[in-house]
């Protein structure tokens, strides 16, 4: 049975709110928890159940891109049509801010709290490690690049059959435990976009300032991943040959 685009994205939509809402809600309120914080191995995990767990759960419904560069990736490999795009991004970035400002309503409720960085991404002074600008944008295309590669590799029909959310939950987390300390890991571009906005909203606007380098990098990423493995690692098969017509010679 076809499943409606609005049903889709309605799944895309819930399934980004659990993505955003697991991973920085992971990072905002377990990480530094005192005495018993996850650190960035819990919270590089926490991103990377949410995938996995959504997968299993909408996996057959919108396909579970949860991420603009994921549909980006998926329409340069000729897996998704170009055509609905901007509905699947707009289902993205709407359950991303959903989920950031039910986020920070939990975090206001206690008696003191601070921003700081909502768990955004950044470069420079913003980077958790003080990376550059340079830094930033490579780390980001390279490793959105490679998620795109793992998604569309493990979802080939020539690939083994219900594994695809483990490879594409555990390599999300395994990008995780390489980049948080280089822009608190994005390689999604709704995923940067809620948090920013929320701390744009408590009057301090860097993130909203740097959030083009986290749309602009996982795309290029995406978008090199999707080309290259339909130009090289996908299976194309010839057209099939028109059987010639029987004739009857007089």
């Amino acid at each position: 049975m076809q499943i409606s685009l609005r049903n889709r994205c309605v799944a895309e939509c819930f399934g980004t709110f659990w993505l955003v809402f697991g991973g920085c809600g992971a990072a905002l309120f377990a990480a530094a928890f005192p005495s018993l914080g996850i650190g960035f191995l819990g919270v590089a995990f926490a991103f990377g159940l949410t995938v996995l767990t959504m997968a299993y759960a909408i996996g057959h419904i919108s396909g579970c891109h949860l991420n603009p560069a994921v549909t980006l990736g998926l329409v340069a490999g000729k897996r998704f049509p170009a055509k609905e795009i901007l509905p699947y991004w707009i289902a993205q970035v709407v359950g991303a801010l959903v989920a950031s400002g039910v986020l920070y309503i939990i975090f206001t409720g206690r008696d003191t709290w601070a921003l700081n960085g909502f768990a955004a991404n950044g470069y420079g002074v913003h980077s958790p490690g003080g990376y550059n600008l340079l830094a930033c944008l490579l780390a980001e295309m390279l490793l959105t690049f490679f998620f795109i590669l793992v998604i569309l590799g493990s979802t080939d029909e020539r690939a083994a059959k219900g594994l695809a959310p483990l490879a594409i939950g555990l390599c999300l987390t395994l990008i995780h435990l390489i980049s948080i300390p280089i822009t608190n890991t994005s390689v999604n571009p709704a995923r940067s976009t809620g948090p920013a906005i929320v701390v744009a909203a408590g009057g301090d606007f860097w993130a909203l300032g740097q959030l083009w380098l986290f749309w602009i990098a996982p795309l290029i990423g995406g978008l090199l991943a999707g080309l290259f493995y339909n130009a090289i690692l996908a299976e194309h098969l010839p057209p099939p040959v028109a059987e010639k017509p029987i004739t009857f010679s007089a």
